[in-house]
């Protein structure tokens, strides 16, 4: 089959050889899937393998087109979407088991005619979805969303959200959205004005450049939860707008990894 790899540090569109199929598993001939920022990384952490790993971490959509022997919840022709996140089955707050792996390098992604995965890891595609939509970004920036949010973010409807990054990414995008729909309130922030323009048709209430003056700009509002993704950048400026006893969720950084932290001013929160 045709798929696009890294392989000795380049991307590469090239056949190669489908697995072997496995009792519980099914074959499920991709229609879409979505471009991660994570896909475009994969070339530095592969960069001296032969071997070639197939991109895509986010998930993607298409038809059953053979099952295992063991197989109990598809059968051939069945339309499905995939849960890219493999192997976390048992809630859990922090880290997620050895076992958790993503699609998409080392194993098999969605930038390819067919994909091999066990039947815990897809979902009956709900027909009111294109293959567009199921196969887009919203099974791993929609569950990476709904998880920072509500599962350990722990927002409730009334509380104020602040979230830096709006336009940077699918997961940032998810949960302003999802805030909004349950009665929250969001501030968010761009680099750019008209990102934030354009961004408006998220809902969020209220928006800051990244150059503005947070603490002082936002001393009038009571920050229950702050979402970060943007990294060394920003998690410090975010850290300081923070309410006392407030919430920090980070899933990700697209800056610096590391950063300087101050642990008096993390636990002792806007005490000064």
């Amino acid at each position: 089959m045709k798929a696009y790899v890294v392989k000795n540090g380049s991307y590469q569109f090239i056949s190669v050889n489908n697995p072997r199929l496995g009792n519980k598993q099914i074959k499920i001939k991709l229609t879409s899937a979505g471009l991660n920022h994570r896909d475009l990384m994969i070339k530095e952490r592969f960069a001296n393998n032969t071997d070639a790993y197939i991109l895509g971490s986010d998930g993607g959509a298409g038809i059953v087109d053979q099952i295992g022997t063991e197989v109990t919840r598809f059968q051939v022709g069945d339309e499905v979407m995939i849960n890219p996140s493999l192997n976390w089955y048992e809630k859990s707050a922090a880290p997620p088991p050895a076992e958790f792996e993503i699609v998409g390098a080392p194993f098999s992604g969605t930038f390819a005619e067919y994909i091999i995965i066990s039947e815990d890891f897809a979902e009956p595609k709900p027909n009111y979805l294109t293959w567009e939509e199921a196969g887009g970004v919203l099974c791993l920036s929609g569950i990476t969303g709904f998880r920072a949010l509500f599962t350990q973010g722990e927002i409730k409807p009334g509380q104020t959200l602040f979230i830096p990054g709006v336009g940077s990414g699918g997961v940032n995008s998810f949960i302003i959205q999802l805030a909004k729909a349950i009665g929250s309130r969001v501030i968010t922030t761009s680099r750019d004005k008209n990102k934030l323009k354009e961004a408006e048709v998220l809902g969020f209430d209220r928006a800051l450049l990244t150059d503005d003056d947070w603490e002082k700009l936002l001393e009038k509002e009571e920050i229950d939860l702050v979402i970060e993704s943007i990294g060394g950048a920003t998690f410090n400026r975010s850290l300081n707008v923070l309410k006392k006893g407030g919430r920090i969720v980070t899933f990700g950084s697209s800056t610096e990894d590391k950063m300087t932290l101050n642990l008096r001013e993390f636990f002792m929160v806007n005490t000064n």
